[in-house]
């Protein structure tokens, strides 16, 4: 006979402040989630197989705490009664009693499973059990349990204390009943909750693979180097970090854990394969800060040789041509217009371009400057019989922005890229030393298109830094990957668009949601960036997810 499995209701799942709470698991991740528990209210019990962790870690838990009442953010009286809720478990047995066991222990299938098989002993058929894993199948590490319809997927991210977002994870087994009650304990801890898919990566570790893959692809095939792209999604992009940089703070080795657990998990499908530069780091030893030495090298917690190169604007303004319909650089015109540059309309332009020179029979048309559609200039400039095409990449918001990177095609030699001493390769994976020029500062002779563009550009106070010729350019690229990977969710497991959004923008910090994103710039301009991406290297790692190539054709959002 098989093992009676308990039904779940709301009057028989307890997870209110006065559910007792047990945390398996010392480290950072486990720390902060025993916490965040204590303050709101729970006796939580510590519990970790290495001697002395659950003690220092209180130690943590108490200095973070005294922090919080220097800052005014907590006060002497609710510090004392959180570290009062918060104990020690000095072995498994000791978590009897408690309500609620969530686990964060090592990302590995074998252990979580063991422990919780051990737990459900421990703690009775009424106690909910979860698990932190952030992309371990929520359904595998339940497998054991005879009554696997108590467990569920509580993803919190690091520092628990102090992110907000909260992935929920049902696995096949797990009662319906139990989402509701762990979504209003989410929000009674203060955090917000999402219902992601029981898929590789759930919601935030699946969608944000492109911003690492697409960033070391782009560091391979030398469109600039770590510095440059780091600082172009930042300033263009609106990215709190870059991903060399964001790498570096995670640690090099447990981003390419993930990568690589994604990449088994979808059967290796060579959209998520780990790249050879990030695999050559780890093996190095090269973590990031944690290290001192990853994609940058670290001096006093400060990463160095990390200035770019922006291209020397030339000494007087052009004046520029405007097609009638500037589309998405319609914000720049308007900037450039309102610092005094000189716009002229010309409605033989096509549209998003604008032109400097006038026609004249050796560059009829003159240099056209005109936003990326994921061609590379070369291809855009032999459309137009060899003439001269600058390629601009894509902003978050034009009006605002303070950099533009451009890429050249045509006559006029390409600029460098503003790799420096010993840029990154695949035989020498990390940036040298020596510091670029910074922005403003040589790159660009002075009267070539780049300079003229730089002149244009610089009354808006936007600088202009080069790219080497690559198909997608940075920015348009890493948003129209992140989309696509996005509505892949959406396309196969049936996630909100609201939830995909708000989990992106919580767990990482985007600017926006990819989706929102997509609406933002259209998913028919994404799915042709895709189309281009894909006929210039015939891979289908940019193959368009279905939801976006039917929004391709209907014109329709994913936000309604």
């Amino acid at each position: 006979m098989g093992a009676t499995m308990v039904s779940l209701n709301a009057s028989n799942v307890s997870l209110d402040a006065t559910t007792p709470v047990a945390v398996i698991g010392a480290g950072s991740m486990g720390a902060g989630i025993a916490q965040v528990a204590a303050q709101a209210g729970h006796a939580v019990r510590l519990f970790d197989l290495q001697a002395g962790a659950a003690a220092r870690a209180l130690a943590r838990i108490a200095d973070d705490l005294a922090g919080a009442v220097q800052r005014g953010k907590l006060t002497a009286t609710e510090r004392d009664a959180t570290l009062a809720r918060l104990s020690v478990a000095e072995q498994l047995t000791d978590l009897a009693g408690c309500g609620l066991a969530v686990e964060a222990i090592v990302e590995k299938l074998e252990p979580k499973q063991a422990l919780f098989a051990e737990l459900e002993k421990v703690l009775g058929p009424q106690a909910v059990l979860a698990t932190n894993t952030s992309s371990i199948s929520v359904t595998a590490v339940a497998q054991k349990l005879a009554q696997p319809q108590r467990f569920i997927g509580w993803h919190f991210f690091n520092p628990a204390t102090r992110m907000k977002l909260v992935e929920i994870i049902s696995g096949v087994a797990t009662d319906p009943a139990l989402v509701a009650p762990m979504q209003a304990l989410t929000r009674a801890w203060g955090k917000v909750p999402v219902l992601a898919p029981n898929a590789p990566g759930f919601i935030v570790n699946r969608v944000a693979r492109p911003y690492y893959a697409e960033g070391l692809r782009l560091l391979a095939e030398r469109v600039a180097d770590v510095a440059s792209i780091d600082t172009l999604l930042r300033q263009a992009g609106g990215f709190v970090m870059g991903p060399f940089e964001l790498m570096d703070l995670i640690g090099v080795e447990v981003n390419l854990s993930v990568t690589t657990s994604v990449f088994e998990a979808t059967a290796f499908d060579p959209r998520y394969a780990p790249h050879l530069i990030q695999q050559e780091l780890v093996r190095s030893g090269r973590f990031g800060r944690k290290t001192g030495h990853g994609f940058y090298r670290y001096e006093g917690g400060k990463p160095q040789g990390a200035a770019v190169a922006c291209v020397a604007p030339a000494p007087s303004v052009p004046v520029l041509r405007c097609a009638s319909d500037m589309g998405l650089l319609t914000p720049l015109v308007q900037r450039l217009a309102a610092a005094g540059v000189t716009l002229l309309p010309d409605d033989s332009l096509p549209a998003e371009t604008l032109a400097l020179g006038e026609e004249d029979a050796g560059t009829p048309g003159g240099t056209w400057i005109t936003l990326s559609d994921g061609r590379t200039a070369a291809q855009r400039s032999a459309q137009r019989a060899g003439r001269p095409v600058l390629l601009l990449d894509l902003a978050l918001d034009f009006g605002t922005t303070p950099m533009v990177a451009v890429a050249v095609g045509g006559p006029h030699p390409n600029p460098s890229p503003t790799r420096g001493e010993g840029a990154p390769t695949l035989a020498n994976p990390v940036p040298g030393t020596k510091p670029l020029s910074p922005c403003g500062r040589g790159v660009g002779e002075r009267g070539s298109p780049l300079a003229q563009l730089a002149a244009a550009l610089a009354p808006a106070g936007v600088q202009l830094l080069p790219l080497a010729d690559v198909a997608g350019l940075v920015v348009l690229r890493t948003v129209a990957c992140l989309a696509n990977e996005a509505a892949d969710v959406l396309t196969w497991t049936g996630t909100a668009p609201t939830d995909i959004d708000t989990a992106m923008r919580l767990g990482t910090a985007y600017p926006q949601g990819p989706l929102a994103w997509a609406d933002a710039i259209g998913p028919a301009r994404v799915a042709t960036v895709l189309t281009h991406l894909q006929q210039h290297y015939g891979e289908v790692r940019y193959r368009r997810s279905p939801a976006l190539s039917h929004l391709q054709h209907t014109g329709g959002l994913f936000h309604d």
